[in-house]
């Protein structure tokens, strides 16, 4: 057994949805568990449809459970909802993570995940941010500048 584990929202569930459980059935999840958002999702918007009919079409495409994660991570920055999203399907012991990105070259991921993580990153944002920027456009400036407009674009 080999438990698959996808962090959502599926606001609104769409074919693009469909096919990442399909693949990760694909690639060799026996089992797999969507850690979604309930009603209200990322930054606090109200969902398009109810997380029951969104559970509903998950289900039906081939998730085998769909947890709900708490409000308080679901309406969280990126950072706090996927680490309520990421503690609730640990607490549930995935055996791997499956999950869509812009790009497939890893090292431009791997830079991107650096770049959030950086010291010097964390310090040009509170800059950005003081001079107006929101936090979203001061962390697309400040990685841009350390690591690169690549990278930069992942995010």
């Amino acid at each position: 057994m080999k438990v698959g584990g996808i962090v959502c929202e599926y606001n609104p569930f769409h074919n693009g949805h469909a096919y990442h459980i399909e693949k990760t059935r694909q690639n060799g999840a026996t089992h797999i568990v969507c850690a979604m958002s309930g009603n209200f999702v990322q930054r606090g918007d109200c969902a398009i449809a109810d997380k029951w009919s969104r559970a509903k079409a998950a289900v039906s495409c081939g998730a085998d459970l769909v947890v709900e994660i708490p409000t308080p991570w679901a309406c969280s920055s990126a950072e706090n909802f996927s680490r309520g999203a990421i503690g609730l399907l640990s607490a549930l012991n995935i055996d791997m993570l499956s999950f869509g990105c812009e790009t497939d070259d890893i090292s431009l991921l791997k830079a991107a995940a650096k770049a959030v993580d950086s010291t010097e990153i964390g310090s040009l944002v509170k800059s950005y941010s003081a001079s107006g920027f929101t936090y979203p456009v001061s962390l697309q400036k400040a990685v841009c500048g350390v690591f690169g407009k690549e990278a930069a674009a992942v995010l």
